[in-house]
């Protein structure tokens, strides 16, 4: 029955893109046809505070629309009614810009916005408190050529990866693989953190340096446990310590802001290999052998990648776009967090028999973080523009994450995700369509981990960026 649904569903996304391009697509090619429109790009909303423009500044709007389908883990509730699959629309991210470059040295960034909200957003709290600053930082350029900017505020400049710092505008998938995004609202606010840091250019050498004050776990809102499995430690309070540094073969990446592309669609030749580091001393603790024993351990998470983002034909306007990162993750011994982004669903019928970790577990929750090693890729060809006649340019994708959590004692995390981009006008408007097949696991009376079968969701997202 769900994969009949699942097929119907399908059927049904595939008539409205049908439906959509069959005017285009059914041009005869004894008739004439019209013109090929010229694209031009719109310019920013960008104010000059000179006459030259150099300085100046700017605001950008981006706005992520989702409606999908969810074959639900076991136990789902929605509303206090158990739901073997979900549909539901939600706002992935919606988010307002502001930055700009003050004086020769001087550059200012504040985003604003919210993420994940749906119909269960609210559920046991207020669905209007949703939107809060992600960043406000200030950064001053030492000396010229952006060999060195020094800042501080509250800012996603951090370690590990590109993709824990990702540009959310231009994602060639769906979505980013939030696991890289460490102790997303854990110990920051949605990736960002309190920091005074240092990034810039040496030559082909793009690095970047940073010192955090890491929010307390306890106004997470997430549950605080004390077991033998690690979790964060409500107990004192250390720094933390980041670096990122990669080495850019080919064409040098714009470090105006801190974030990091997915992809420049042909725009530009880039090939890197980077790797990062993130480390707080005494951030998990645990209980030792007796429960009056309390362990404190170091978070380590390292981490390192390739890169590579390159137009194919200029002519056709082909391109293709691969990544591949490992990562080894040290939360403390058998860590292990659950997350689904924006979760479909509400609660879940009985929780015993679930494997034991932090977040919850219904819905379209998957082991996302955890101690372990995590190896990640994805790959996306552009197809020729106007291919078909569609307007704009079409460019499939897949993706794939293999994680070996201890805590899962041997059992495999593998998370596939395939689909296609729409891009009308590059990422400034775009439809993409995604498929996603992940595990599911539950746990004997013993605590013995296993497989416990697979589940699908299919998601159709809008963006809008200006």
């Amino acid at each position: 029955m769900i994969y009949t649904l699942l097929k119907m569903f399908s059927v049904f996304l595939l008539l409205i893109f049908t439906l959509i391009s069959a005017p285009i697509l059914a041009q005869s090619d004894t008739l004439p046809k019209p013109p090929t429109p010229v694209s031009k790009d719109i310019p920013p909303l960008k104010f000059k505070l000179n006459e030259d423009g150099s300085h100046f500044f700017q605001a950008a709007f981006t706005n992520q629309i989702w409606f999908r389908f969810n074959e639900s883990n076991p136990g789902t509730m929605v509303e206090n009614r158990l739901e073997k699959q979900t549909v539901d629309i939600g706002l992935r991210r919606t988010r307002i810009q502001m930055f700009g470059q003050v004086t020769d040295r001087v550059f200012l960034y504040f985003q604003f916005g919210m993420n994940n909200f749906n119909s269960q957003s609210g559920i046991g709290g207020n669905r209007k408190l949703a939107a809060f600053f992600h960043d406000a930082l200030c950064e001053y350029e030492v000396g010229k050529n952006n060999k060195l900017h020094l800042g501080g505020g509250l800012t996603i400049t951090n370690g590990l990866s590109r993709f824990s710092q990702p540009s959310i505008g231009t994602i060639m998938t769906l979505d980013v693989p939030v696991f890289a995004q460490a102790t997303v609202d854990a110990t920051d606010l949605f990736s960002r953190k309190l920091s005074i840091y240092a990034r810039g250019q040496l030559g082909k050498l793009d690095y970047r340096l940073s010192l955090s004050d890491p929010f307390p776990i306890t106004s997470s809102g997430q549950t605080i446990s004390f077991s033998k499995q690690a979790n964060y430690s409500p107990i004192g309070h250390f720094k933390q310590y980041q670096g990122y540094f990669q080495y850019q073969f080919l064409d040098k990446e714009s470090i105006t802001t801190p974030y990091m592309t997915g992809t420049y669609l042909g725009k530009k030749r880039v090939l890197t290999i980077g790797g990062g580091i993130i480390f707080q001393k005494k951030a998990m603790w645990k209980q030792g052998e007796s429960p009056s024993d309390t362990i404190y351990q170091d978070l380590l998470l390292m981490a390192t990648e390739c890169y590579y983002d390159s137009p194919l034909n200029k002519e056709k306007e082909t391109a293709l776009s691969a990544y591949v990162g490992f990562f080894h993750c040290n939360y403390g011994s058998n860590y292990l967090r659950f997350n689904g982004q924006m979760n479909p669903a509400s609660s879940i019928s009985n929780p015993a028999g679930f494997v034991s970790g932090s977040g919850s577990v219904y819905g379209n929750a998957l082991p996302m973080f955890g101690t372990g090693n995590v190896l990640y890729g994805q790959i996306g060809y552009l197809l020729p523009k106007n291919w078909l006649h569609l307007n704009g340019a079409l460019m499939p994708y897949c993706a794939w994450t293999h994680a070996e959590f201890d805590r899962l004692n041997g059992e495999n995390v593998d998370i596939c995700h395939a689909g296609i981009n729409w891009l009308i006008n590059g990422h400034k408007a775009k439809i993409t369509l995604d498929w996603q097949n992940r595990p599911i696991f539950n746990q004997n009376e013993d605590g013995k981990v296993h497989s416990a079968g697979r589940r699908n969701q299919v998601v159709l997202q809008y963006q809008i960026s200006i």
